[in-house]
């Protein structure tokens, strides 16, 4: 049992198929797995939150229902900072793991 953790603890060799970009790229994708799908879901919350921030905003202009459109354009600006936050968060650790 000593010897399969000791060989798992060396640094693993790509195979002889593969090219060096492809298998970091895979090595990459083992160590931070979704990466890319949670980086378009923080893009895609993000637009949505801003669009929404945009309508109640005009609204907030225009005069209209300002009691119901703050609460909801406060909500959408919370929504875009957090994906910022998240996405921002993604980024250094994607730096750190290539580091």
């Amino acid at each position: 049992m000593a010897d399969s953790n000791s060989k798992r603890r060396r640094k693993a060799k790509p195979a002889q198929n593969l090219s060096p970009e492809k298998y970091a790229r895979l090595r990459a994708e083992a160590k931070a797995p979704y990466r890319g799908l949670r980086q378009f879901v923080y893009v895609a919350f993000g637009a949505s939150g801003l669009i929404g921030a945009f309508v109640f905003f005009t609204q907030l202009l225009a005069g209209r229902e300002v009691g119901a459109a703050f609460p909801n354009f406060a909500l959408q600006v919370g929504v875009v900072a957090l994906m910022v936050w998240l996405y921002r968060l993604e980024q250094k650790g994607k730096v750190k793991d290539e580091g």
